[in-house]
């Protein structure tokens, strides 16, 4: 198996140990087996089980925000990129529940982990949501006074807390499901039409 591979095969599997065993229950040794490897092997990628957490989340977020760069390109305007966008998130965590266990969960149990090790990769998101509304206010399609800033947070933080929400509860429903409603309410708000 090629190193890249390897590589992969480790990050895959902590992502499954940390979802079922939670992060700080995990042991290198239990990615290894699960990745069916020597657990020496891992020292040769890893140096920390830190090292993996940080590079399983900066390497799933930048393919992330790749992915959703990509598909809400080829849509016409900022109201229907913000739309996919949307869709996209909660359908990326909905198919892949053990990465949304690890990224909604086990992440959130390091304090400094948001504006450590992972800054780069959240504020890459952000940049690309700023972009849509900077994109709307541009076009006439947002308000002129939209503070960029102030609505990028807001709708990354109803994501994700539709997110959360979605792991920690029963998953009865479909999280993407939510995606309609997330939209609407910060496209339209919440007062009454005149």
């Amino acid at each position: 198996m090629s190193e890249p591979d390897k590589h992969q095969q480790i990050i895959e599997a902590a992502v499954r140990v940390f979802a079922r065993n939670g992060y700080y229950n995990s042991r290198v040794a239990d990615i290894a087996k699960e990745a069916g490897i020597a657990s020496g092997t891992i020292y040769l990628y890893f140096e920390t089980k830190d090292e993996i957490l940080v590079t399983l989340f900066r390497e799933k977020m930048a393919e992330f925000v790749a992915d959703v760069r990509k598909a809400i390109a080829a849509e016409p305007d900022a109201v229907a990129k913000l739309r996919r966008l949307i869709m996209l998130h909660f359908q990326i965590l909905e198919e892949n529940p053990d990465l949304a266990e690890v990224v909604q969960v086990e992440l959130r149990q390091g304090q400094k982990f948001f504006r450590g090790a992972s800054a780069a990769e959240v504020n890459s998101y952000f940049s690309l949501i700023a972009s849509v509304l900077e994109d709307g206010v541009a076009s006439g399609v947002f308000r002129r006074d939209l503070p960029i800033k102030s609505a990028t947070k807001a709708l990354f933080g109803a994501m994700d807390q539709m997110a959360t929400s979605w792991v920690l509860g029963s998953r009865s429903h479909k999280l993407s499901e939510t995606a309609d409603d997330v939209a609407e309410i910060f496209l339209n708000g919440l007062a009454t039409k005149p």
